[in-house]
């Protein structure tokens, strides 16, 4: 399995009403160095729609500028669609919607 599958496979995880972080993302794939790869392969998606890659976010809860599928505010109406919540400086609220994965 090459790296942009390894990341694909724990994206898909990402329940609805949840976000993961890069970091979070990287560490799941293999290696807690990728964070920035984890972006190109998100960049890259090969199957918008069945790869949830708009629950994918920063440390800090905020959105890609550059999200590959619309922009930012196409993540942020994708995420509100699904239930998730943001602060009022327009990050998501991670302490509710941050994916903590079983096991």
């Amino acid at each position: 399995m090459n790296t942009f599958d390894k990341i694909y496979s724990v994206v898909v995880r990402i329940p609805a009403g949840k976000v993961a972080t890069y970091g979070q993302v990287a560490l799941l794939a293999g290696n807690p160095r990728w964070s920035r790869v984890v972006g190109y392969a998100l960049h890259a998606n090969p199957r918008f729609g069945e790869i949830p890659c708009h629950r994918v976010v920063n440390k800090d809860g905020r959105l890609a500028p550059g999200f590959a599928f619309g922009g930012e505010n196409a993540q942020r109406d994708l995420l509100e669609s699904e239930g998730v919540g943001f602060t009022a400086d327009g990050t998501v609220d991670m302490a509710k919607h941050l994916w903590k994965p079983e096991g």
